[in-house]
């Protein structure tokens, strides 16, 4: 009896003495992304979810659901927020009026630089997102490289958009849209070559390489050569999920969820968008073209008062519109993110 006790105490001398993940239970981590598997977040993705479980001693596995497989893009949020999936992909601006505060990021001519402006942007948010996304736990902020117009028709001038039916990225460029007499057709990435190809829609606001990668290419013409716009995301986890993991495995999940990690997962898209603006300048049958100064400036400040829209909006939710942009600003003006 007396060695069984010894026996019984060194054993648990001994698995005190273990690193915390050893002892931690195996979770399997689903992380649903609406985008195709060539999508280049999709790759870069699971090396991060490969690093975490590394990094959690093979305790904290993970699976991805490209493709809208667990569900729609316009629900990811809720997919979140309701376990559907663990980790999900979200564009805040599928949801109109919903995400005020992060749809500063979206109003044009805020990034020129997609890898600096992923840094001002999450580094930005995560003061507010505990706040407005509090269904969630924020894993981090990002945006894609700067989109332009992409259409069946030559618009060199805000007056151009008069009339027009388009497929907007996110609830800004919406607004921008309805502001300049054109007319939104809504539809989600996967779902924009078909009513283009349809004719319900004449032309898209986009990002260069997924025009060619959702084969957007093949039903437009013209693209204005100015970044225009960019689209805001984030990587938001189920917070009964992560309140379940152990405080070591928490741990590993905090340490990915940086700003850091939010430039390195999302740089491979970076570079993939921007290589598709000089693959569309070699592409046969299209028209990439730069805009004059007078035209540029016509553009500008056509967009001004989409900034006190968004103001507005803030304002009512219950937020301190000019601090909150000014921080953004700030953040901006830090890592040289501007346009």
């Amino acid at each position: 009896m007396r060695k069984a006790t010894v026996a019984l105490a060194l054993g648990l001398v001994a698995a005190a003495g273990l690193p915390a993940a050893a002892q931690d239970k195996t979770v399997n981590l689903k992380i649903s992304i609406w985008l195709p598997p060539a999508h280049p977040l999709v790759p870069a993705t699971k090396a991060w979810a490969d690093d975490i479980e590394k990094q959690s001693g093979g305790t904290i596995k993970s699976t991805i659901f490209p493709s809208q497989q667990l569900g729609k893009a316009f629900d990811h949020y809720d997919m979140a927020r309701d376990g559907i999936a663990d980790i999900t992909y979200v564009n805040p601006g599928y949801q109109p009026g919903r995400f005020p505060v992060i749809a500063a990021g979206q109003l044009p001519f805020m990034f020129a630089d997609a890898k600096k402006g992923t840094a001002a942007l999450d580094a930005w948010y995560r003061k507010y997102a505990p706040q407005e996304m509090k269904d969630t736990h924020l894993c981090f902020a990002f945006i894609h490289d700067p989109g332009a117009y992409h259409g069946r028709k030559k618009v060199v001038l805000p007056e151009d958009i008069k009339g027009m039916k388009i497929r907007p990225p996110q609830s800004t460029i919406a607004q921008m849209v309805t502001m300049l007499g054109g007319t939104n057709v809504q539809a989600s990435a996967p779902e924009a070559r078909d009513v283009l190809e349809r004719g319900v829609a004449d032309a898209i606001f986009f990002p260069w390489g997924s025009m060619f990668l959702f084969g957007l290419d093949k039903v437009t013409k013209y693209h204005m050569d100015v970044p225009l716009y960019t689209t805001t995301f984030t990587y938001s986890m189920n917070k009964a999920k992560y309140d379940s993991l152990s405080p070591a495995q928490k741990k590993v999940i905090d340490d990915h969820c940086t700003t850091e990690w939010a430039v390195k997962l999302s740089s491979p898209w970076h570079d993939f968008e921007a290589a598709g603006r000089d693959k569309m300048k070699k592409a046969a049958g299209h028209e990439v073209y730069e805009l004059t100064p007078d035209q540029l400036k016509a553009w500008k400040t056509a967009v001004q008062p989409l900034q006190k829209q968004w103001a507005d909006a803030v304002t009512k939710a219950g937020g301190d519109a000019n601090a909150i942009y000014k921080s953004l600003e700030d953040s901006i003006a830090q890592y040289k993110a501007g346009f």
